[in-house]
C-alpha cells in the first residue's frame, strides 16, 4: 500500500516512449508531487538525458534492481516489460500503474478510469491497469448516460491514429505519403496494408468469430469500467491515416428514453467531458483539434431512429494524452488522494 508523503519517488519504465514522455509533461503541468524521478528504458535508451522539472534526468537500464525505494512505478514499455517487471517493483513496495493488457483479464487487479470508477482503486493489490485508449475515452463518455438511464447495447466503430503503433507507425505514414505524391512506390511493414490515403478495417489479430482481439478486449474492459456485465458490445476497430488522436461513432440503446438536450446537459455536467456539438455551423470534435487536450470531445448527438431508446453521437480524444499517459496520472492522483 501506498503511504502517505509530500513527495513520492516516481518510476517511470519506458521514459523514452511517446506515453513515457508524455507522462513527464503532463507530470510537470499538474504539479505531481515528485522528491525523485526514476527514468527506464532499453540499454539502447540508457545514458540519454530528459528534462524534468528545470534539470536534466539520465535514463538508466531497467533491470530487476531498479524499484529500490520507489514508491509508484509508471509502465509504458509493452507487455513483455510488464509481465517481467511488474511483479518485481511489487514486491519492492512499489505500486505499478500499468499501460499493457498483461493484467486486464486479472480479476484481482482493478481496471481503472478516474473519471469513471476511481472506487476501484481502492482494491488494488500493488498493481493498477491502465484500460486501453478507446475503453477509457468511451467509458468516459458512456459512464454519465449509463447512470441516468441505463445502457442497454453499445455498437461502437473507432477511427484510430497510427501513432497507437508508435514510432514505426507514424514514419510510415510520413514516407508513404511522400512517395504517394512523387509518384513513388510505398513500402508497407507497420500495418497489414497501405495506411496512406487508406483506412484499414481491422486493427489486432483475426478471431475465430471474425472479430479481432482488440476487439474483443475493449468489449470486454468496456462492461469491466463500466461494471455493467449485462450490457451488449459491438466493436469494429479501423486504422485511419491520421498521426494523432483518435475518434469513435457510437450508437446506444438505452433503458429509458432520453431527450437530446437532456442528453447534451448530462454529458456536459460530466468530468473529462467537453461537448461541442453545433452541426449546423458545422462545429463537431475533429481530431486534428484535439491534439495536446485533457478531455474526450463529444458532437454529432442525435437520436437514433432505428430504436426505441437510442442516441447517436461522435467523441474525439487524444489517444496518447487522455488515452494513456494522462489517465496514469490521475490514477497516480487518486491514489494519493484515497
Amino acid at each position: 500500500m501506498l503511504k502517505r508523503k509530500d513527495k513520492y519517488v516516481i518510476a517511470i519504465v519506458g521514459a523514452t516512449g511517446t506515453v513515457g514522455r508524455e507522462m513527464m509533461e503532463i507530470l510537470q503541468e499538474r504539479k505531481f508531487p515528485v522528491s525523485d524521478l526514476i527514468l527506464l528504458a532499453s540499454d539502447h535508451s540508457a545514458g540519454e538525458r530528459i528534462e524534468f522539472s528545470g534539470r536534466n534526468w539520465t535514463v538508466r537500464q531497467l533491470v530487476k534492481d531498479s524499484f529500490s525505494g520507489v514508491d509508484m512505478a509508471f509502465f509504458a514499455a509493452g507487455d513483455e516489460q510488464s509481465l517481467k517487471f511488474i511483479p518485481l517493483a511489487v514486491k519492492s513496495g512499489a505500486v505499478a500503474i500499468d499501460s499493457s493488457r498483461v493484467f486486464h483479464a486479472d480479476k484481482m487487479v482493478p481496471l481503472v478510469v478516474p473519471d469513471v470508477n476511481p472506487r476501484a482503486i481502492g482494491s488494488h493489490r500493488g498493481i493498477i491497469a491502465n484500460p486501453g485508449s478507446v475503453a477509457i475515452a468511451l467509458g468516459t463518455a458512456l459512464k454519465p448516460l449509463h447512470d441516468k438511464v441505463g445502457l442497454e447495447r453499445v455498437v461502437a466503430t473507432t477511427f484510430q491514429s497510427v501513432s497507437e503503433s508508435g514510432k514505426a507507425g507514424q514514419e510510415e505514414l510520413a514516407h508513404q505519403t511522400v512517395a504517394l505524391l512523387n509518384f513513388q512506390d510505398v513500402e508497407t511493414k507497420a500495418f497489414l496494408h497501405q495506411i496512406a490515403f487508406n483506412c484499414i478495417p481491422r486493427i489486432g489479430n483475426l478471431l475465430e468469430d471474425g472479430y479481432t482481439d482488440e476487439e474483443a478486449a475493449l468489449e470486454s474492459e468496456l462492461r469491466k469500467v463500466l461494471e455493467a456485465d449485462a450490457v451488449r458490445v459491438a466493436v469494429t476497430m479501423v486504422r485511419v491515416p491520421v498521426f494523432r488522436c483518435a475518434a469513435v461513432s457510437v450508437n446506444i440503446e438505452t433503458r429509458t428514453k432520453l431527450e437530446i438536450n437532456e442528453a447534451r446537459s448530462v454529458l456536459a455536467a460530466a468530468p473529462g467531458i467537453v461537448v461541442f456539438d453545433d452541426p449546423a455551423r458545422s462545429l463537431y470534435p475533429l481530431q486534428m483539434d484535439t491534439a495536446g487536450k485533457d478531455d474526450v470531445y463529444v458532437g454529432r448527438i442525435r437520436e437514433d431512429r432505428s430504436v426505441a431508446n437510442g442516441l447517436s453521437f461522435w467523441i474525439v480524444y487524444d489517444n496518447i494524452r487522455k488515452g494513456s499517459a494522462l489517465n496514469s496520472v490521475q490514477i497516480a492522483e487518486e491514489l494519493i488522494r484515497q
